[in-house]
């Protein structure tokens, strides 16, 4: 219909003309262009018109231009017109405009150097595109590297990725990235780091084998093919290299400009470290080898750092510490052989080196060869002849070349040598399942002079090129076939007769190895045989003005190559002499460098000499046989076979200028490599069949504007588009219809593009003409409607005008009578003020007269009336003052007599006798007794005279004694000259008193001044305060919410970022225990024996699974409770706090020590209370049964004496106080009264404390009998191990008690026989006794005097401090102003009453502690009372139980079930399977909620009332270690982690709820009070729960994220949740059936329906399971995080979603998930905000992009996305057709300068591993344990509720 009229070169069309500078410049045709017209009339962008001649032959037409919509695809291949211009265009506008380095060309992706380093290679980045389809994604090297390893793993294909290109293009970058990719993706499964061993081959690589060259600073001078190898599962298990054609010459060599390789100045670098003294290194300046270049440093390069890369790298590859000082001794030696001075001698046909030359020195000395030696065949070699064989001198040209040989022959040994033992390194013993080789190879090259280098490199790219083009054209052969396209050969370049010119028979190669075999062959014999032998071929062409240079015609161009150093390079001469000398060296590692081998490698490239004239033949060698060429082209035709055999992928490397500027592209410079790596051949063969391909939805969805109404109503799609193409275009040639696809030739997609924009416009059209007449009507009648409206004002406003006049009128009328009236008003008032203003001042005077007049009259009467009143009190007080003098003469003198008589008394023994009255009256009593018993009995009287002779001596004995007392009276004159002291001190401090008391008193009356000053103030400011509270009151509702939010906010993000601290190491914590799991399981499989193994006996199998350690339940530490306070106080009012917080966090370390301090004693008189029966039946034994009587006695008998000497002792007190109160004037006898009467009290409190200690041994006495009883009883229930420990303090007393009485029983039988009762003996040890405690209390009481006198001391030097600091505060007083006294006042009385308030916290924290201490004391030893008493009543019951003669059966009574279920310790392993290793959910999902949860606490709960600490911690320890293995078992399913993650949190609440813990009761019943633990602190075990929680909590995320993961991207940017609204681009060569997943069902799409189904699953599962709704908001939480990151990553990575469609239906997507929220109440979780960065992207896509203002709108918009993620949207954003606009490059530059205030980190990928930090807040149960029924299917029946 159309197609037969359509002239492509008609007006406005856009082609492209050649230019000479930019290589191809746009144009636009300014006229229709017919057939046969010689012009084209065309405008260039400029305006400038152009008329282009056009001729059949010489100026074809110009290319056409592609539509802006194709401009800057990501496939070269979708453009409509496919051919030079257009890709370099596209290219063009790619790097320059939107800064993709990274373009797709078919099966080739183009890569431009950026010079710059970008963000692109993250490992967030390689994650985004690990599992994705090529075509998915934006270009990247990292979609090459997962294309590679999804088809090696998809078709069992080793697989192949070639990088190519100029120097300085960035090769070696390239394939260092795919190589990490390899190494990220395939980690090893064992954890070998094997993929840390091939990545750091990489700078070991280049530090051998890179150099800067004028192109490139890291330049590869070596080709390289790497082959990473993978397991039967994809795991990197080693790696090989194979290396090409290392530049040997640039080791004695480099252009000016250029470096030597890197690993010479990085040694020279660190040659000053202490390990490399020896080998004499400098800087690299004082080397020849590597100063030629002129330039040793490189901008931004540190050697000495990657020198330490280097050497890390080796030591991480296994090369030996020995084996690196060896190479580095050989690279030094390369330098000093270098710098080897070469003499000439005057004859120039021989030379010598110098004796002393210190380099050769350092040479032979570093290779250990002899030094006489190599000097002398350094300047001689051998000649040998048919005959015989002589020495020959060499000139000194000679010798340098040589020389540079050897150096060359040595560095590249080195080379293979490293090489090899990194291929070592790499090996694995395990079996190789597939690889993928990275090759790393110079592109063409072509230079003003190209040598033997140029030729094996360009000769290379032409086998690369030769493979290249048969595998495209394979695979567009392979794509026909499959869609059933009928198959049309395409002609495409063949390069073989090329190749053939270079490698076959009698090619360029075989007559370079036949002139090198001549003897005499020179380079110019081989150039001319090569112009005989091949001047016909197309592909060689002699050049006109030279005879020693030749040129071929390579696919990329033509290159000339100079045939100068061809044989030398290809011979590769070294002399043998030289080579001898180093196999000799003394180091191993030099002499195997040069050993011979048996065999030749194929993968290594070892160049080494062919010497000629050989007469005696050595040992065969083959690879001293092979030439460099020869050895070249085996390695190439083993690369090839290589490449061959698996699927290539190919990366061609683009330089975009040769500046090394970023950025910057070189259109001229650009064309040439593309011409070279053979894109544009690709574009050809592509352009020549059928290059447009689309899908039939695709093409249905695109172009159904083209069709008619009745043909979209048709079901088959196919049939339609079959229809319209046949409508639309003619020519059948021009489309395929394949089996999935339509193929078109190239530009018809641009002519249906054509039709389709036709048809858009045509609509518009209409549309506009239909809303502009609609938009007309509307402004007319808005204009009518304003006419009247003005008309209507108009006439109001006249009218209302005149109505003001009149009124205006009449008010002036008015205002002039009242003005009148005013003025004459004023008048009066005012002459009225005056006269009764004179008036009242004269009277005032008046007045005054007569008041002054009383006033001092009043005055002189109160003079009068004082002066009365003292003359009355002088006298008074003289006479009163007079009789107090007579009065005080009277009473000393009376005083004084009665002093003296005291004194006569006290020497006289009337005194003495008073004292000891009670003793003599006992003598006497005695004596009487003994004369009494003699008159008895005569026969005793010797007996009795004895008696009484030993009786005198101890009463002249107590007599001394006594004197002796009263000499130590003398003592107390000492003490009064010390209490003279005092008081003298005392009065001191009773002036210093009153001296402060007046001080006090003046300040006092000053401070009340000052008081009443400030209550003025005060209530001044308390009217200002309540004014300004009633202004700030508005302002403060206002800001009060942000202010709280801010500061909440603020501190909750702290407490997130602590939070995801402790839960990272948490995590980190978990993998690093699976990784233990996983080793010790391994390790478990190797080390495995047949047999039966026993553990010991006393090690418990849980102790070995558990991984925590024994924990002490009296440990406090929960990390959760106290951020769980926290949040219960309020963020704000616990940073206000903070201080308080501290304090109490103080106060409880200490709680908790003493704390402990009492459990120990606790646990110690525990022990001992249980022991007490079995030790003292230790103690009792028949002796001591024996003197059981006696002691009772004896204990009498001490009582008795005891109340006698109490007696004894009341009755001196009173006599000394009768004494003491006949004089109370006299200090001394008052002194001496107190001294006596302490010692007095001392006495008697000793006696008291004996009395007790009596009363303690008897009471033991009487209870040993009853504890031996009851101990026989109880024997069988005691342990064994108690019988250690020690006795209570008050035991240990009584039994030194008892045994003391016990060993004095001997003794106190000679007192006995004195008389029948022994009281005379008892009575002279208690005075005995007596008499030693006054002596030790006089001392004491000495002491106590020093230390009082030294307190007094200290309180006078404090005292004086004191006054100090109280003068120093009076006097800065007394120099400020009465405002700052006030305010300084204040101050010092805020801060005593802080001190004051301080001091009072502190006392009621401590009396609280001791509240609380005793509190647990009391209800610990309630307890323990009532288990006393129950079990001594079971033993009663037991023992006095009667014997029936019936049988009766006893009834049980119901008890009430106190929630606690009791088991045996057998039955664990029973509880921990049944209750957790074997339940299933669906199990219990008809029970309550987490009743595992509460089973196991009831459990605990009732190992907690029988005290059994080891039941506990061995039942919690099961569990925890029981939950880790089933969630290992189970680590995939979602539903048994949320059962688990439920189940932990509620034990965790639990332990919490029924802690006792004040803060965790406030919601308990008092039912649920009583259920709360009484023994134990399980504060440690609820760490280990909420940390087990954290864990379960990650695992579940992580299955959840792994669900949804697959779901994101179709359901939330491919699925079409508005129908009809996404529009459809053409697709390239990466979109096409080849190149993705081609399973049965074809890869799997899902809807946002889908999404949300799996969503809500998620949800009803956890809140099925009984999972606390905090944590289930943040479970979705973190998937809707993952929801995003996942999206946004993919936008941000995919051009095809960047369009104004794509960000309608986002936020259409987003808007469906936000209503999800709400309709399941979880909108306030939080989950909301992270789908911000999506919902702003989506925004972003659909605003407008053009002026300033949309800038700033866009800016302000745009805060959840950071710069770099803005940038990259607006240059990714593509419009689907030809009404929408690009982002011109201005506004990206607008948006960046107004975003660049911003401090966004340099992040362009969301996190997809991010997770928030997880809170279990704290969520009682409102279920009472005793209500918890538990179903009999759960086979629980151990359990007994108690």
């Amino acid at each position: 219909m159309m197609a037969a009229n359509y002239n492509p070169y008609c007006q406005f069309t856009r082609v492209w003309i050649p230019d000479p500078d930019d290589v191809w410049r746009a144009a636009e045709i300014t006229k229709d262009y017919k057939e046969g017209e010689p012009v084209l009339h065309l405008q260039l962008e400029d305006g400038t018109p152009l008329e282009y001649q056009v001729g059949p032959k010489s100026n074809t037409l110009p290319f056409l231009r592609n539509p802006d919509i194709l401009v800057g695809e990501n496939d070269l291949t979708a453009l409509s017109y496919l051919h030079e211009p257009a890709v370099l265009h596209n290219l063009r506008v790619r790097f320059l405009e939107s800064n993709h380095i990274y373009t797709y060309c078919g099966i080739v992706l183009v890569a431009i150097n950026p010079y710059e380093q970008l963000q692109i290679y993250g490992e967030e980045v390689i994650t985004a595109y690990s599992g994705q389809n090529m075509g998915d994604m934006d270009p990247h090297i990292f979609a090459v590297a997962e294309e590679a390893y999804k088809q090696m793993a998809r078709d069992e294909r080793n697989q192949s990725i070639i990088v190519s290109g100029e120097s300085g293009a960035g090769k070696t970058v390239s394939a260092k990235y795919a190589m990490r990719f390899f190494a990220t993706v395939g980690g090893s499964s064992r954890d070998a780091n094997v993929e840390e061993k091939v990545l750091a081959s990489n700078p070991i690589m280049e530090a051998i084998g890179n150099a800067k060259t004028t192109r490139n600073d890291n330049s590869s001078r070596f080709g390289k093919y790497i082959q990473i190898a993978f397991s039967r599962h994809y795991h990197i298990i080693g790696a090989s290299m194979r290396t090409y054609l290392l530049e040997k010459s640039r080791v004695v060599f480099q252009a000016e400009e250029e470096r030597n390789y890197h690993i010479f100045y990085q040694l020279c670098a660190s040659g000053s470290l202490p390990e490399f003294k020896e080998l004499s290194l400098t800087s690299a300046e004082d080397f020849i080898y590597t100063s030629l270049g002129e330039n040793i440093f490189i901008e931004g390069v540190n050697d000495a750092e990657d020198f330490k890369k280097t050497r890390e790298a080796f030591t991480l590859l296994g090369i030996k510490d020995s084996s690196q000082v060896s190479i580095f001794r050989i690279l030094a030696s390369i330098l000093h052989l270098g710098n080897v001075e070469v003499q000439a001698e005057r004859d120039g046909e021989s030379c010598h080196i110098s004796r002393n030359d210190v380099h050769l020195q350092h040479f032979c000395r570093l290779l250990g060869v002899e030094l006489q030696q190599m000097e002398h065949w350094l300047c001689h070699r051998k000649l040998a002849t048919a005959s015989e064989t002589y020495l020959k001198k060499m000139s000194s040209k000679q010798a340098v070349n040589a020389r540079d040989a050897l150096a060359k022959h040595i560095y590249a040994r080195l080379f293979d040598w490293i090489v090899e033992h990194i291929n070592k390194a790499l090996q694995t013993s395990s079996k190789q399942h597939s690889f993928i080789g990275v090759l790393d190879i110079y592109g063409f090259e072509t230079f003003e002079i190209n040598s033997f280098e140029q030729f094996c490199i360009n000769y290379a790219n032409e086998k690369l090129q030769q493979q290249f083009n048969s595998h495209v054209f394979k695979l567009e052969q392979e794509e026909y076939m499959k869609e059933q396209i009928p198959w049309t050969l395409i002609d495409f370049y063949d390069n073989q007769p090329c190749i053939d010119l270079i490698e076959a028979r009698l090619g360029i190669l075989d007559l370079l190895d036949e002139e090198c075999k001549v003897p005499k062959g020179t380079d110019q014999n081989w150039a001319q045989k090569l112009y005989k032998q091949h001047s016909s071929s197309e592909h060689f062409q002699k050049p006109r003005m030279s005879n020693i240079s030749f040129i071929i015609v390579h696919f990329a161009d033509k290159v000339e190559y100079l045939c100068d150093g061809f044989l030398e390079k290809n011979r590769d001469t070294v002399y043998e002499e030289q080579i001898n000398i180093l196999k000799a060296s003394q180091f191993q590692l030099v002499a195997d460098l040069f050993q011979d081998k048996d065999g030749v490698s194929s993968s290594k490239p070892s160049k080494v000499n062919i010497r000629a004239l050989k007469t005696v033949p050595k040992a065969p060698n083959k690879e001293h046989r092979k030439t460099v060429g020869h050895q070249f082209r085996s390695s190439l035709q083993l690369l090839m076979e290589t490449l061959n055999a698996t699927t290539p992928h190919y990366v061609r490397c683009i330089k975009p200028n040769d500046y090394k500027e970023a950025f910057s592209f070189d259109s001229r410079r650009a064309v040439q490599q593309l011409r070279a790596c053979g894109v544009l051949e690709t574009i050809r063969i592509s352009a020549a069949g059928y290059p447009s391909r689309w899908t039939y939805p695709d093409f249905f969805s695109r172009y159904r504007v083209l069709m008619k109404k009745s043909d979209m109503m048709l079901a088959d799609k196919k049939q339609v588009c079959k229809n319209l193409l046949e409508t639309l275009i003619k020519e059948p040639d021009m489309f395929q219809f394949g089996k999935t696809k339509i193929f078109f030739r190239a530009g018809q997609v641009a002519y249906l593009e054509k039709l389709r924009t036709d048809r858009f416009r045509s609509a518009c059209i209409k549309i506009q003409k239909t809303v502009r007449g609609w938009l007309q009507r509307i402004r007319y009648r808005k204009i009518r409607n304003s006419a009247l409206a003005l008309q209507r004002y108009g006439r109001g406003y006249l009218a209302r005008r005149y109505a003001e006049l009149l009124r205006q009128r009449r008010a002036a009328l008015i205002c002039q009578k009242q003005f009148r009236m005013t003025r004459e008003r004023r008048s009066f008032l005012k002459i009225r003020r005056a006269a009764v203003t004179i008036q009242a001042y004269a009277r005032g005077m008046f007045t005054r007269r007569i008041y002054w007049e009383f006033l001092l009259h009043h005055k002189a009467m109160i003079i009068q009336k004082a002066v009365r009143c003292w003359l009355q009190r002088r006298r008074f007080r003289r006479a009163r003052d007079a009789a107090i003098t007579i009065q005080c003469a009277f009473r000393c003198l009376r005083a004084r007599r009665q002093l003296k008589q005291l004194k006569i008394e006290a020497r006289s023994a009337q005194h003495l006798k008073k004292l000891n009255t009670g003793m003599e009256n006992k003598i006497v009593q005695l004596q009487r007794k003994m004369d009494e018993q003699s008159k008895e009995l005569k026969t005793q009287n010797e007996l009795l005279l004895t008696t009484n002779t030993s009786l005198s001596s101890e009463v002249t004995k107590l007599q001394k004694e006594l004197v002796l007392v009263r000499t130590q009276q003398t003592d107390g004159d000492r003490v009064a000259s010390l209490q003279e002291e005092v008081e003298r001190l005392q009065e001191e401090l009773q002036e210093e008193k009153a001296e402060r008391k007046r001080l006090e008193e003046e300040h006092s009356d000053e401070k009340l001044i000052l008081t009443q000053r400030v209550e003025a103030l005060e209530e001044d400011n308390a009217l200002l305060k309540k004014q300004k509270e009633e202004l700030n009151q508005q302002i403060q509702q206002q800001t009060r919410t942000s202010a709280e939010e801010t500061s909440s906010m603020s501190l909750q993000r702290e407490l997130d970022q602590e939070r995801q601290r402790y839960q990272n190491l948490l995590k980190e914590f978990s993998r690093l225990e699976q990784r233990y799991d996983n080793l010790k399981e391994e390790v478990s499989l190797n080390k495995f024996h047949p047999g039966h193994q026993r553990n010991p006996s006393n090690q418990s199998s849980l102790e070995s699974e558990s991984p925590y350690p024994s924990i002490s339940t009296s440990e406090v530490g929960d990390t959760e409770d106290s951020i769980q306070l926290v949040d219960e106080m309020g963020v704000e009012k616990a940073a206000m706090d903070i201080g308080l917080f501290l304090k109490l966090q103080k106060r409880v370390r200490e709680l908790e020590v003493e704390r402990k301090r009492l459990q120990v004693n606790l646990d110690k008189m525990e022990e001992l209370s249980k022991r007490k029966g079995s030790e003292s039946r230790t103690f009792i034994s028949e002796e001591e049964t024996a003197d059981l009587a006696y002691n009772n006695l004896k204990r009498q008998e001490l009582e008795s004496e005891n109340k006698k000497l109490k007696n004894d002792l009341n009755e001196l007190r009173k006599t000394v106080a009768e004494r003491a109160s006949q004089d109370t004037s006299s200090n001394e006898l008052q002194d001496g009264y107190n001294l006596l009467l302490s010692q007095l009290k001392a006495a008697n409190e000793e006696l008291d404390a004996r009395k007790e200690e009596v009363l303690i041994l008897r009471t033991q006495i009487v209870s040993n009998t009853q504890l031996l009883e009851r101990s026989q009883l109880m024997e069988s229930e005691k342990d064994t191990d108690l019988n250690n420990s020690k006795e209570p303090v008050d035991q240990e007393e009584a039994l030194r008690a008892y045994h003391g009485l016990c060993e004095s029983k001997n003794n106190l039988q000679d007192w006995c026989r004195l008389n029948e009762d022994g009281e005379l003996g008892l009575a002279y040890q208690g005075l005995k006794q007596v008499a030693r405690l006054l002596e030790a209390q006089l001392q004491t009481q000495t002491r106590q005097h020093r230390d009082e006198l030294e307190a007094l001391h200290t309180q006078i030097e404090l005292l004086k401090d004191d006054l100090e600091k109280k003068q120093e505060i009076l006097n800065y007083t007394a120099s400020l102003s009465p405002e700052a006294k006030v305010e300084y006042s204040v101050q010092q009385e805020i801060t005593r009453l802080t001190n004051d308030n301080l001091d009072l916290k502190e006392l009621v924290e401590k009396l609280e502690k001791n509240e609380r201490k005793l509190k647990k004391q009391l209800r610990i030893y309630m307890k323990k009372v009532q288990e006393l008493e129950v079990s001594h009543a079971a033993v009663q019951n037991r023992t006095t139980r009667p014997e029936l003669s019936r049988q009766i059966t006893v009834q049980r009574k119901e008890k009430d079930f106190e929630g606690m279920l009791e088991y045996s310790k057998q039955d664990e392993v029973r509880l921990i399977k049944t209750l957790i290793t074997d339940i299933k959910p669906s199990s219990v999902s008809a029970t309550v909620p987490c009743l595992p949860a509460y089973i196991l606490f009831m459990c605990i709960r009732h190992a907690d009332y029988i005290n059994d600490d080891q039941k506990v911690e061995s039942l919690l320890t099961s569990t925890i270690n029981a939950i880790k293995k089933v969630l290992k078992k189970n680590n995939e399913d979602f539903e048994m982690m949320s059962f688990w993650l439920a189940n932990s949190s509620r034990l965790l609440h639990c332990l919490k709820q029924y802690s006792g813990d004040e803060t965790f009761m406030t919601q308990n019943t008092p039912k649920q009070n009583e259920h709360c633990l009484k023994n134990f602190d399980l504060a440690e075990y609820r760490q280990v729960l909420s940390d087990l929680s954290i864990q379960i909590y990650q695992q579940l995320i992580k299955v959840g994220e792994g669900i949804i993961h697959p779901m994101i991207v179709s359901a939330m940017l491919e699925s079409e949740s508005i129908p009809s609204l996404a529009g459809v681009k053409p697709m390239g060569y990466r979109n096409r059936s080849h190149s993705l997943d081609t399973d049965a069902d074809g890869p799997t799409s899902y809807t946002l329906q889908a999404l949300i189904r799996q969503l809500s699953q998620f949800t009803s599962i956890m809140r099925d399971h009984g999972l606390d709704p905090e944590i289930v908001g943040q479970v979705v939480r973190q998937l809707f995080h993952c929801i995003n990151a996942v999206t946004l990553n993919n936008l941000l990575l995919r051009k095809d979603v960047c369009s104004w469609s794509t960000g309608m239906q986002l936020r259409y997507n987003t808007s469906q998930l936000e209503e999800w929220l709400r309709a399941n109440n979880l909108f306030q979780s939080k989950a909301s905000s992270t789908l911000d960065p999506i919902i702003q992207a989506a925004q972003l896509l659909q605003v407008k992009k053009k002026t300033s203002q949309d800038a700033e709108a866009i800016c302000s918009l745009c805060t959840a996305l950071n710069v770099q993620q803005i940038v990259k949207i607006l240059n990714l954003y593509t419009p689907l057709n030809e009404f929408e606009e690009r982002v011109t490059v201005s506004f990206i530059r607008n948006i960046q300068s107004c975003l660049q205030e911003r401090n966004d980190p340099p992040q362009l990928l969301v996190d997809t591993k991010h997770t928030f930090p997880v809170l279990f807040p704290f969520t009682p149960s409102a279920l009472s344990l005793e209500t918890i029924h538990i179903p009999a299917s759960l086979g629980l029946d151990f359990l007994v509720r108690v």
